[in-house]
């Protein structure tokens, strides 16, 4: 054992991956949470699918992906909040979010088609890759994640309250609004951060399993939050490593299936418990 994670030690790209790697964890485990909470998984997978155009742009323009990723998930998140009026509405959101993903798959075509060089990046996009992660992507990470926490920590418990109870939380003066559009905003951050590990294909597998897993054993949301992250930071660590040995075999189907097996097991662990 300790042989082997010498060996995923020795290369830098790989110490960089599971750096990066906890930066994911830490930031699908807490937005994840709340978008388990509130049944809005489509808009993280909506997220995750505009994150492929902002992506592809990027190596189209010749920019740092994390650029694309941030600036198109970001702006996508606002249209979202714009179109959908993002109260508890539900039906008028989930309308928006369709319409979105539709343009941005048809803006990803368009981006794919007119790059006339080789597609390996645009595949790393879709499916991830551990061996595209730099330094400077692990810095970019980190600075995403400390602000994305730094945010969440100041809405975090008004926002829980409308998460359970929008109609009360309204009528106790919360803005249901404002907090609704910054969590979609942060949404949209976390999911450009993850693409860069996951692929945009499979990024809300990361928001959506360890949290979802997370809630079969406890109901208090710190508790649920933390182990969240830690089942992200399981997941991530291992699929790198496994990836790391079988490179022949992407990433993003040994997140799914660890996370699907966690979350399996979280539910047989509920079913088992008085």
């Amino acid at each position: 054992m300790v042989d082997l994670v010498g060996q995923l030690l020795e290369f830098e790209f790989m110490r960089n991956a599971f750096v990066a790697g906890a930066a994911v964890a830490l930031l699908a485990g807490v937005t994840g949470y709340f978008v388990v909470l509130r049944g809005e998984t489509y808009a993280g997978h909506t997220l995750s699918v505009v994150g492929f155009p902002g992506a592809a742009g990027a190596v189209l323009v010749g920019v740092p992906q994390l650029v694309g990723l941030v600036a198109v998930c970001a702006a996508s998140s606002l249209g979202i909040a714009a179109l959908g009026r993002v109260t508890w509405e539900r039906h008028g959101q989930s309308a928006a979010i369709g319409s979105i993903q539709a343009f941005a798959l048809g803006l990803g075509f368009l981006f794919t088609s007119l790059y006339h060089g080789l597609l390996n990046g645009v595949t790393g996009i879709l499916f991830g890759s551990v061996l595209g992660i730099s330094q400077a992507q692990v810095i970019g990470l980190i600075v995403i994640a400390a602000l994305v926490l730094a945010v969440m920590a100041l809405i975090g418990r008004p926002f829980l309250y409308l998460s359970v109870d929008p109609e009360a939380a309204s009528s106790a003066g919360v803005p249901v609004g404002t907090i609704s559009i910054a969590f979609l905003l942060l949404l949209g951050l976390s999911v450009a951060a993850t693409t860069l590990i996951t692929g945009a294909l499979l990024v809300f597998a990361m928001l959506v399993l360890p949290a979802a897993a997370a809630q079969q054993l406890t109901t208090r949301p710190a508790a649920g939050i933390a182990i969240s992250v830690v089942l992200g930071l399981a997941i991530v660590w291992l699929s790198l490593s496994v990836a790391f040995f079988l490179s022949d075999y992407p990433i993003g189907f040994f997140v799914t299936t660890f996370g699907l097996v966690l979350y399996l097991g979280c539910r047989g662990v509920r079913r088992l418990r008085p």
